[in-house]
């Protein structure tokens, strides 16, 4: 192995990937740390994959990844204990090239990802923790590897280490330690259920695939989110919430994912299946507010461990990719000046905060934290509107005026009409 390349990347998932790609197509000398014995491998779990930023570093790269299936509906359940109201989306436009998402398992995906960076000349280094990175004054020169002679100098390093970004925490980017209200704890399972099967439980053509997110009950009233996937040939289950809630909960997250999976909504769609695989991960969920320092001398932050997850709208792999991507040209234009100071490196800020990566969580930077502290709206509202649902969908030779009424009689007794009206207000401010 070189001692010296011009670019290191310290973690081989999406964003780190995405910039060792586009560095090592423009002849860019750059190797990859991974501490996993393959990208992916600690992440098993599937996801959603966006089409448009994937084709950002990939130009129709759905001709070959291995992909599960095209996302054509998406579905919101808002759940309380014995019930659920639904919303969804269906257009088999999204069927079709050029697509609009797929249902993805990391542990694939990301390995083809790998292997392209490594086709157009990038070094990946498997099985290899970077515990430390290298210093000349004030810039950063290098990484540690934890294994003998395992210093590399790179002349500047990519941070693409994860939510656990103790790295960015070295660089002095990152405060000490990350707050419990900024991180979720997801866990997930994937289902095995043979594929026609699948498709007849979730009103699918062959080869189709649909997503459920799931509020209320789903997450035992904690802000959060659950959410199914369909696969192939399996379904990937799972919920997150905050880290906070959960403390104050006392909850197991294991014990939140079979409260999931035992629903009576829920259970149907997972019947006969055969649990494959068990992970529990680290997401975060600051926000906007929680972006710390992107950039330093020698040194730029991406996807994960600069907090870039829209945790609203379910997206990561697509800021992660649109981050590592930017980081690349960043880097690129600094390498013609031969300078990677904090200065040259400064852009990549910029060019965040004008994509839809920054300009998405700072429209929804008060969301987390409002959510936090108004846990009714996922407690209270999914169980009056349930409430409200059956009342009216009730056949009892009531008229439908008297149900009407005793509809706004037990929601008034239950919150103000001020306090209804406050919440609506706060709702669109924080949303809209």
């Amino acid at each position: 192995m070189a001692e010296r390349f011009e670019v290191a990347v310290v973690g081989a998932g999406p964003a780190g990937l995405a910039a060792a790609l586009t560095l090592a197509r423009a002849g860019v000398e750059v190797i990859i740390f991974e501490r996993g014995e393959h990208p992916g491998s600690k992440n098993i779990m599937g996801g959603v994959l966006y089409r448009h930023p994937t084709e950002a570093v990939v130009p129709e790269f759905y001709h070959q990844a291995p992909l599960e299936r095209p996302v054509v509906e998406q579905r919101l359940w808002l759940l309380t204990a014995e019930a659920a109201l639904t919303l969804g989306y269906k257009d088999q436009v999204f069927a079709g090239e050029p697509y609009n998402a797929f249902t993805v398992l990391r542990a694939r995906f990301d390995r083809w990802l790998a292997e392209q960076a490594v086709a157009a000349g990038a070094v990946l280094i498997n099985e290899t923790v970077i515990e430390d990175l290298l210093w000349k004054e004030d810039r950063v020169i290098g990484v540690r590897a934890g294994r003998e002679g395992g210093d590399v100098r790179a002349g500047v390093v990519i941070l693409a280490e994860g939510a656990n970004s103790l790295l960015t925490q070295k660089a002095g980017l990152k405060r000490d330690g990350i707050s419990t209200n900024q991180l979720a704890v997801a866990v997930k399972e994937i289902i095995a259920l043979p594929r026609e099967k699948i498709e007849d439980r979730f009103n699918l053509e062959e080869g189709q695939g649909c997503t459920i997110e799931l509020l209320g009950e789903a997450t035992k009233g904690m802000m959060g989110t659950a959410f199914i996937y369909t696969n192939k040939d399996s379904l990937s289950v799972g919920v997150g919430v905050l880290l906070s809630s959960l403390v104050r909960r006392r909850l197991n997250p294991n014990d939140l994912l079979e409260h999931l999976k035992s629903h009576p909504m829920v259970r149907p769609l997972l019947a006969g299946g055969e649990s494959k695989e068990y992970q529990g991960h680290l997401i975060p969920e600051g926000g906007y507010q929680a972006v710390p320092q992107l950039y330093g001398n020698g040194v730029l932050v991406t996807g994960d461990a600069a907090m870039l997850v829209n945790g609203i709208h379910r997206e990561g792999a697509n800021l992660a990719l649109t981050s590592g991507l930017l980081a690349a040209q960043t880097i690129l234009a600094a390498r013609e000046k031969g300078d990677y100071s904090a200065a040259n490196l400064a852009p990549y800020r910029q060019a965040l905060e004008e994509s839809f990566v920054l300009k998405d969580l700072r429209k929804y930077q008060r969301a987390p934290f409002f959510f936090d502290q108004n846990p009714h709206f996922f407690t209270l509202y999914p169980e009056l509107l349930s409430r409200a649902a059956r009342e009216f969908l009730t056949v009892d030779n009531v008229p439908k005026r008297e149900k009407q009424n005793r509809i706004l009689r037990e929601v008034t007794a239950a919150r103000s009409r001020f306090q209804i009206a406050r919440d609506l207000y706060s709702f669109w401010r924080v949303m809209g």
